[in-house]
């Protein structure tokens, strides 16, 4: 597609060729009225046209930087609030259900309880609600799931589908069980 250089309401300019008929370097009017050369010569030819047009309905970079830049202290209370209520329902859930406390650096405390809960209620969620299983069969889950008190295990199954979960329990190491006594 050729870019649109001889209207007057066009936003989009080709300053630079590198073969007859494809432009490699576009002057994009942006949303914020900033005038950018961009160098699209890494892009296929044919794609180059589309994607000033697309560049052309948004802000310029330093534009968008700066709305970035203003924007992050309240994504950054967003986050610290959302977190705090993750970590409130972890703890809440681990009291309900007598969970044991997890081990390892302090720094993966708190995440492995909000990960252990995530992936408990997702997998209760799937088996259970959603699934064929009876609350026996979960109840064996859940003392599985007790004597795994290792942090750092629960994160490395952050990304694991739920009803993954109790194979993932049973082929969990003895570095990750801990020593509690499990008759409690």
């Amino acid at each position: 597609m050729k870019p649109q250089t001889s209207s007057p309401t066009s936003n989009v300019t080709p300053i630079k060729r590198n073969s007859p008929g494809v432009p490699t370097h576009w002057t994009v009017e942006h949303s914020c009225t900033h005038e950018v050369v961009h160098d699209l010569s890494d892009r296929p030819a044919d794609r180059r046209a589309g994607f000033a047009r697309w560049l052309a309905e948004r802000d310029c970079p330093d534009c968008w930087k700066a709305a970035r830049d203003t924007d992050s202290d309240s994504r950054q209370e967003w986050l610290t609030a959302r977190r705090a209520a993750e970590q409130q329902a972890a703890e809440d859930w681990t009291r309900r259900f007598d969970m044991p406390p997890l081990e390892g650096p302090e720094k993966t405390l708190a995440w492995g309880e909000r990960t252990r809960h995530h992936l408990m209620a997702a997998a209760y969620t799937e088996l259970v609600v959603e699934g064929t299983w009876e609350e026996a069969d979960w109840a064996e889950v859940e003392d599985k799931a007790r004597s795994i008190t290792r942090a750092g295990w629960w994160i490395d199954q952050r990304d694991a589908d739920g009803c993954d979960l109790p194979e993932l329990l049973d082929a969990a190491g003895e570095d990750d069980r801990g020593t509690e006594n499990p008759f409690r």
